[in-house]
């Protein structure tokens, strides 16, 4: 990692994103880590409206638990990989139920012993539901962080821990957010659109554009 400050890009992004929070749709930190298992390689459109119907009745771990795991694929069936997700979330509201006494666990490294929950969704939780500081590296994460340069890696777990080496501790959760919304609306995956990107002059995928 050069030795840069960082700071243009994250007043740039907050000036930007002011108001960035969440996409994903729920009421409770449980409905929140079955949204969050649920986002995996899918929209949070999709997700929002699987979740509307399954959320009517089985918004609990313990009513999720009245759900067979075919009866609960027919939920989330539109959100791919459902045999997995609906595996997950069954076997996470089980140890929510017998472990934790019914509620999600605040503490990080408890939510990560939960089926389904790996590094992001915990830290997804985390910030969101808890009020922790994490940052949560998904694609938009990963992709917009590696072109602007704060980071260079090549993993989401090298990229989130030098994020968290140049963004202060206090802005973790709130780049999070900052960084998916670039990545949705300027930052895209194959069709970056520079031309109109105020982050441009201070961004090192297009200062290489310019040296190709």
């Amino acid at each position: 990692m050069e030795n840069r400050d960082f700071s243009p890009i994250l007043d740039e992004l907050q000036r930007l994103y002011p108001d960035a929070r969440p996409a994903l749709k729920y009421s409770t930190p449980y409905e929140l880590l079955v949204a969050v298992i649920l986002s995996a390689q899918c929209t949070d459109e999709r997700v929002n409206k699987a979740t509307e119907a399954l959320f009517r009745e089985h918004n609990t771990p313990a009513a999720m638990l009245e759900l067979t795991q075919e009866e609960l694929e027919r939920y989330i069936f539109s959100c791919g990989f459902y045999h997995h997700k609906a595996a997950h979330i069954l076997s996470a509201s089980r140890d929510i139920v017998d472990k934790f006494g019914g509620e999600v666990p605040r503490d990080f490294d408890a939510l990560k012993t939960l089926a389904g929950v790996g590094q992001k969704t915990a830290n997804v939780v985390w910030a969101v539901a808890f009020g922790g500081d994490a940052i949560a590296v998904d694609t938009h994460v990963f992709r917009v962080s590696n072109r602007l340069g704060l980071a260079e890696a090549i993993t989401p777990e090298k990229t989130e821990e030098q994020l968290k080496a140049v963004i202060p501790k206090a802005e973790w959760s709130k780049a999070h957010h900052w960084l998916i919304y670039h990545g949705r609306r300027v930052c895209h995956s194959r069709k970056p659109d520079c031309t109109n990107c105020t982050l441009a002059p201070h961004c090192k995928f297009f200062k290489n554009l310019g040296d190709i």
